[in-house]
């Protein structure tokens, strides 16, 4: 494995899927977490997620800078695992980030890194068309940014119902 995008639902089981995969590698494991703790809920899940993550596992926050991070993190003898592009969507958004930008040098990172590199985000095209203006920018942004990812990396996988479904090769 050099680079996988692991796409999915809600509670599809990619984040699960993914971190399979990375343990599956030998070396040391690095998780890059987008996520940003605004409320209690969301505090508690990323410390759920940190708790499944046994002590192999090294912890990065990277709530918006996410090409810096792969460019200082990636080495042969690590995984990278970025968990999620959804929330880094968000947060792109909320801090006013040129997202095409952002996009361009997340792609440049990925054909850059150095080591196995896998980045989890959600499918959120699937569904109904949001009733507001900021829901569907976001469904637009995660799709466009999910789309430049996908070209971008050697594999895809869409997980649904916990079951893995090979998008690419």
């Amino acid at each position: 494995m050099r680079t996988l995008l692991v796409l999915g639902g809600a509670r599809s089981g990619k984040s699960r899927h993914a971190q399979t995969r990375a343990e599956a590698e030998a070396g040391a494991l690095v998780y890059v977490a987008t996520a940003q703790p605004f409320d209690d809920e969301m505090a508690e899940r990323i410390a759920r997620h940190r708790a499944d993550r046994g002590p192999r596992w090294r912890t990065i926050e990277a709530p918006l800078d996410l090409a810096t991070t792969i460019m200082a993190e990636t080495r042969p003898d690590a995984v990278l695992l970025i968990d999620c592009l959804t929330l880094w969507a968000s947060n792109l958004i909320f801090a006013e980030r040129d997202v095409d930008e952002a996009t361009a040098a997340l792609v440049g990172a990925i054909g850059a890194t150095r080591g196995p590199l896998i980045l989890v985000s959600n499918e959120v095209g699937l569904g109904i068309v949001p009733d507001n203006a900021l829901a569907r920018r976001f469904r637009d942004v995660a799709g466009t940014i999910n789309q430049a990812v996908a070209a971008a990396v050697d594999e895809a996988v869409f997980l649904a119902a916990g079951l893995p479904i090979r998008l690419k090769p």
